[in-house]
């Protein structure tokens, strides 16, 4: 049995995870944390391994306080990039805790960012529609800007020219963000969980990427392999296709 803690125990995302552990034979839920609580030996209650579903502000320090005792972590908490990435892998410099980072669980979702770097150079133009619900804190999601950043890197080692865009003024920001290149738009709506579209486009011809997941339980497969495989794989691992194969 592995032994686990959630943190972020009382949220939305962390309430599921709690659920998911405790269903599954093979592992054990010993630690609930949540705001206010602190992490340590005691409140962690010799867990193997914890998985962090906070807030951007404060995942790093929650993942940085963990790995100093030794714990591996599992983080579904966006907001990370390289500079937050460096630190995690110099905390965890001397293999005593392996931490992964995903910005999304969602099988669905990592097929989909999967067969996007594969369409990425075929097509002239492309954009990012991300669409969550209005409770999100933080724009865009972590899953946009990991597929806009799959697709520009697979542009740009296959030659491929900027998308056409002929626009000179757009006073409101209405054409959205952009990263690495590619245009990425976020939508906040209620009655939305998480959802992504992947549009690129020819002369002629379009194709759409389109992944949806309607309830929080559409995470934890991913989550639960996660928190099996964590232990396995030293030092810093981002995203949830290092553990499946569809190449």
């Amino acid at each position: 049995m592995t032994k686990v803690a959630v943190i972020g125990a009382r949220g939305r995302m962390g309430q599921t995870v709690c659920e998911a552990v405790e269903a599954a034979e093979d592992l054990e839920l010993v630690a609930r944390l949540d705001e206010g609580d602190a992490i340590s030996k005691d409140t962690l209650n010799d867990a193997q391994v914890a998985v962090d579903f906070t807030v951007p502000s404060q995942t790093l320090n929650n993942v940085l306080a963990l790995v100093e005792l030794g714990v591996h972590v599992v983080v579904g908490t966006t907001g990370w990039d390289e500079e937050r990435y460096a630190r995690v892998r110099q905390a965890i410099a001397d293999g005593q805790a392996n931490v992964f980072i995903a910005p999304n669980f969602a099988l669905s979702a990592v097929v989909a960012m999967e067969f996007a770097a594969l369409a990425a150079p075929l097509f002239e133009s492309v954009e990012v529609i991300e669409l969550h619900h209005p409770n999100k804190v933080d724009a865009p999601s972590g899953t946009a800007a990991t597929t806009a950043s799959k697709i520009a890197k697979a542009r740009s080692a296959a030659g491929v020219d900027p998308a056409p865009d002929a626009t000179e003024t757009d006073p409101h920001g209405t054409r959205g963000g952009t990263i690495d290149g590619v245009p990425v738009h976020a939508v906040r709506l209620r009655g939305l969980v998480a959802h992504e579209e992947i549009l690129f486009g020819n002369a002629g011809e379009t194709l759409t990427i389109r992944t949806d997941s309607f309830d929080r339980i559409s995470f934890m497969p991913g989550v639960l392999m996660a928190v099996r495989e964590v232990g396995k794989r030293p030092g810093l691992t981002v995203g949830l296709e290092q553990l499946i194969s569809l190449r």
